[in-house]
């Protein structure tokens, strides 16, 4: 089914990561602020899709878990659970405009566009993400 979108007619799909994903249209209030962001990413969690963030702090969790916060435009109508999303060349995006990724619904045989932004990240937000954790980013400047 990837194979047949735009752009991703050579994917092989042993080089998809696959995990879980989380829509709301307002996560993080209360106590899941804090602990919402590590329990989603123990259990595979690898992004958010969101209208908006209830705080800051909590976006800032999804991201320190290696989590890309990003934000649908327009409604959710298009997905539901079971479905899977797919996001082509996150990495390169993460290093560029965040302000227009596409990413696509498969459902039922077929694959349905969706359109993504990450609000803006710093560099170090931007690394912690593409290295899985806040823990992984400072081993890896660690080393280096």
């Amino acid at each position: 089914m990837i194979n047949t979108i735009p752009g991703s007619e050579s994917v092989n799909v042993q080089d998809i990561e696959i995990g879980s994903m989380v829509y709301a249209n307002k996560p993080g209030d209360g106590s899941a602020r804090e602990q919402a962001a590590s329990c989603q990413r123990v259990i595979g969690g690898l992004a958010n899709i969101t209208q908006e963030y209830a705080t800051k702090r909590y976006r800032s969790n999804v991201m320190n878990w290696g989590m890309i916060p990003f934000h649908l435009k327009g409604e959710p109508d298009s997905f539901e659970v079971g479905d899977y999303i797919y996001v082509p060349g996150i990495r390169a995006a993460l290093d560029g405009d965040l302000s227009d990724i596409k990413g696509y619904v498969i459902k039922d045989g077929r694959a349905e566009q969706i359109d993504l932004y990450i609000q803006d990240m710093t560099e170090n937000e931007r690394e912690i993400v593409k290295a899985g954790s806040l823990i992984n980013f400072n081993r890896n400047r660690s080393r280096g």
